[in-house]
């Protein structure tokens, strides 16, 4: 057996060297997988907030033009796109919990396989922790 390449002098490769293989490219894209969660929670916590300050920032301008009489066609569209944001929100928690979802199962694909430690493993944990406790109060 050829020991810098694993390969027997018949030419085959031996099972445990393809296991060993296979184990090592499971484990590099599950870990791509977990770190892909982690980057799609956070774009969409991101979209998140910047949705409900847009709902804050078009409640605070209604308002502001009914109270100064507006014409009522411009404050009909300002209503409209006020619900329009609005809508954002929920589709927004959707894939919130989704990505969450996808995460918790890289993660427990890694566990499974006793990869309980390292940078990534540590940040999908935290991202778990910070999205649940957003998730949690909003649907409270």
């Amino acid at each position: 057996m050829d020991s810098s390449s694993g390969i027997e002098s018949n030419g085959r490769v031996p099972l445990s060297a393809v296991v060993a293989d296979c184990v090592k490219r499971w484990f590099r894209d599950t870990l791509k997988e977990a770190k892909a969660g982690d980057i799609n929670i956070n774009q969409v916590s991101t979209l998140l907030v910047s949705c409900e300050k847009e709902v804050e920032r078009k409640t605070a301008k209604t308002a502001d033009m009914k109270e100064k009489g507006a014409d009522p066609y411009d404050l009909k569209q300002q209503e409209n796109v006020l619900a329009e944001s609005r809508m954002m929100i929920p589709d927004c928690h959707k894939c919130l919990e989704a990505a969450l979802a996808d995460l918790k199962g890289a993660l427990a694909e890694l566990e499974e396989s006793n990869e309980k430690e390292g940078s990534e493993i540590d940040d999908a944990r935290n991202t778990i922790v910070e999205v649940e406790k957003v998730v949690g109060t909003t649907e409270a």
